[in-house]
């Protein structure tokens, strides 16, 4: 079960299977995509105050805005990286 989910940081975890797109926030479509789901309601922004540095964009439509780094989202659902938070090791 738990081998569907990716962590995005902060322990938040997607369903890697319904993730379509993830964008750099500067491009201009992630600028559209974020301000229609901000619009709509569909706007999940789990940076906790941090920089935002990738949107994840899902099959129904949702946004998340995440503080990691596109390439990392990527490689965790690659299961290239360990998904457990380093805070966790106290």
């Amino acid at each position: 079960m738990s081998s569907n989910f990716i962590s995005v940081g902060f322990d938040n975890l997607v369903n890697c299977a319904r993730v379509m797109e993830i964008l750099n926030p500067a491009a201009v479509g992630a600028k559209r995509r974020v301000a229609a789901a901000r619009e709509d309601g569909s706007l999940l922004d789990v940076s906790m105050g941090r920089k935002v540095r990738s949107v994840v964009i899902f099959d129904n439509d949702a946004v998340l805005l995440s503080a990691l780094n596109p390439k990392t989202i990527r490689e965790r659902a690659e299961g290239k990286l360990d998904t457990s938070d380093e805070e966790d090791a106290d």
